[in-house]
């Protein structure tokens, strides 16, 4: 029989597998190795061949594992006649609970079952590891063969006894019999075996509850890759689609893990099966090229880091196209990959160091993650070694690891949207402060000369018979001599002054500004006479009888005015002041400290 180039399960992206890589990847993750071992309390025990498990129905679930003992089948020739016939060969599996490591032989696993005589016989015979690619199975009784069938990632899904993710087959047996379950097992990376004997309404109910978790996890992971690509639609910034890439990576990985791809994505796709694994490793290892340097070094374009992950995402990219090509084996890739995967991690710890001991909290997230992903990956190489046995956490370590990794590198974009932010508010601050020094008499805080006609041009845009605009230019008299005697400090302090009487005789709508020098106009709108425009500007002369009391001296300063009135006199804004101008300067010829409109009689000025 012609047995197909089998991949073994990587880690996060890709295990290692062979005596080299196992050294470096010991190399790398063997603290983090002890750390997980200690925490899952599950030092290597050697199983003890035991008596056959008895199925009771008040007992609906029972674990396989401490009844099962094991043959292996270098040649891969045994036929299940051979082995009904050496039962007596099958000794207790070594290393720890629930797996037998990395086997590239096929394996021979004997399961003794005793029915009680009060049970229906109905029994589901479950294997909780989707990858593994073709499980022969045989319910045998006094020497004889009475049920069989064929599983397996590689085997079609439509043909599945129950279409469920994992590898399950339901047993009929007869009440108060003995039976031999035997199982050959053939892959070509870990043989992780999780076998459950349950009643048929307890496996619906662990399956359905695992289907859940997945469930969960797989739209959490779905709901952040729509988050950060909506993100980048919206600010367009290139780390948000490089989290994408690396979360759809580690999606499709876990996908493929769990069996939801064979289930729901690529059913009866030998090809996928063959590939997902290692394009999905690396895809999720090219996101991690981008995402870490962008993150560590995006703002230093011509940085050695920057430029040297991006090398390795194209890398990623070469591999990838060549092993869907078939260019390049799984096994060389899965080699690659499994150093390749710590790659990005390690080159950023020297940089995610320094931003957290500088404060920056985007080192200290980043620190932490790979701690976690560390953590994660040596219970993983622990479970497929056969160091680390099979139990809930071991099983979905991979899973919740990369998940927490996936929250907090959204912690990481977190703070980049609010550093984004941070840096608009300064943008809009700066160009604020632009346009108030260029629109800003810079001493009083008025509109100046450019402020004006801004302003006066939308006022005009409003303007009517009904709702007329008046523009009162107006100049101080008698303010050099008070310049000259006191000086320029007390000149500016009396300007200040002018600006905060001028600004408490306005109504809140109208508008002061300043022209220069000791030259000033208030711009009043939706006047509705030309004696309400009159009476204004008298109530500014007005305000001017009273001296100014300032720190250091007590002075008196006149005003004289000269204004105009939109849409009688001009409809214009350079020929209202220029009106007003006009006016204004005729009152300064006429004797000063007086109220002058100019409906065109009067002489305009030369500015």
């Amino acid at each position: 029989m012609v047995r197909r180039p089998l991949f073994p399960w990587p880690s996060r992206p890709t295990l290692p597998r062979g005596g080299a890589h196992r050294r470096q990847g010991l190399h790398w993750c063997l603290p983090w190795l002890l750390l997980a071992m200690v925490l899952m309390l599950a030092g290597p025990v050697r199983a003890t061949a035991a008596t056959p498990l008895e199925l009771r129905d008040d007992h609906p679930s029972i674990k396989a594992w401490p009844a099962v003992s094991v043959l292996a089948d270098p040649s891969g020739t045994l036929l299940v006649e051979d082995i009904l016939a050496s039962l007596a060969r099958f000794e207790p599996p070594p290393g720890t609970g629930g797996t037998l490591g990395v086997r590239t032989e096929p394996v021979w696993l004997r399961i003794p079952v005793a029915v009680a005589p009060s049970s229906s016989g109905v029994w589901v015979l479950d294997i909780d590891y989707p990858v593994l690619q073709r499980i022969e199975i045989y319910l045998a009784t006094d020497g004889h063969v009475t049920q069989q069938a064929t599983l397996g990632s590689l085997q079609p899904y439509t043909q599945r006894p129950l279409r469920s993710r994992s590898h399950a087959l339901p047993l009929n047996m007869l009440p108060g019999h003995a039976y031999e379950v035997l199982l050959r097992i053939e892959t070509r990376g870990a043989m992780v075996l999780p076998i459950t004997l349950a009643k048929p309404t307890e496996w619906h109910s662990m399956a359905l509850n695992e289907q859940m978790l997945q469930g969960i996890l797989t739209g959490l992971a779905l709901c952040l890759i729509i988050y950060s690509l909506a993100q980048w639609l919206n600010l367009r910034d290139v780390l948000f689609i490089q989290y994408a890439l690396l979360i759809t990576g580690s999606l499709l990985f876990s996908l493929h893990l769990f069996g939801l791809g064979t289930q729901y994505l690529w059913r009866d796709m030998p090809w996928m099966e063959l590939h997902a694994a290692n394009l999905a490793a690396l895809t999720a290892t090219c996101g991690s090229f981008l995402f870490i340097s962008q993150a560590l070094a995006g703002d230093r374009p011509h940085s050695r880091l920057l430029r040297s992950m991006r090398g390795g995402a194209v890398l990623c990219v070469v591999l990838a196209a060549l092993h869907a090509l078939d260019l390049l084996g799984t096994r060389a890739v899965t080699g690659i990959v499994s150093v390749l995967g710590l790659v990005p991690a390690l080159m950023g710890i020297p940089g995610s160091v320094r931003r957290a001991r500088q404060g920056d909290p985007v080192g200290t997230t980043l620190l932490l993650a790979w701690l976690l992903y560390f953590l994660a990956t040596a219970t993983v190489i622990g479970l497929i070694r056969g160091w680390v046995p099979v139990n809930f956490w071991t099983m979905h370590s991979f899973q919740l690891g990369a998940t927490v990794d996936m929250l907090l590198f959204m912690r990481v974009l977190g703070l980049r949207t609010k550093a984004l932010r941070l840096e608009a508010l300064d943008a809009s601050r700066e160009r604020d402060v632009m346009r108030s020094l260029a629109h800003t008499d810079p001493l009083t805080g008025l509109p100046n000369r450019r402020g004006l006609h801004i302003s006066l041009a939308s006022a005009l845009s409003r303007c009517s018979p009904e709702k007329m605009l008046a523009v009162y230019v107006m100049d101080l008299d008698g303010f050099k001599p008070v310049n000259d005697q006191h000086g320029h400090d007390v000149g500016d302090e009396l300007l200040i002054a002018v600006t905060r009487r001028l600004q408490g005789h306005v109504r809140q709508s109208d508008l002061v500004a300043r022209l220069g020098g000791d030259e000033f106009v208030v711009m009043a709108g939706q006047l509705h006479s030309l004696q309400q425009a009159q009476e204004l500007g008298n109530k500014l002369l007005d305000a001017f009888r009273t001296p100014f009391s300032l720190q250091n001296a007590r002075v008196e300063v006149g005003l004289t005015i000269g204004y105009a009135i939109a849409p009688h006199d001009s409809n214009d804004a350079v020929g209202l002041l220029k009106l007003a101008d006009a006016a204004m300067y005729s009152g300064k010829q006429g004797g000063k400290f007086c109220l002058r409109r100019n409906t065109g009689d009067l002489a305009l000025s030369s500015t």
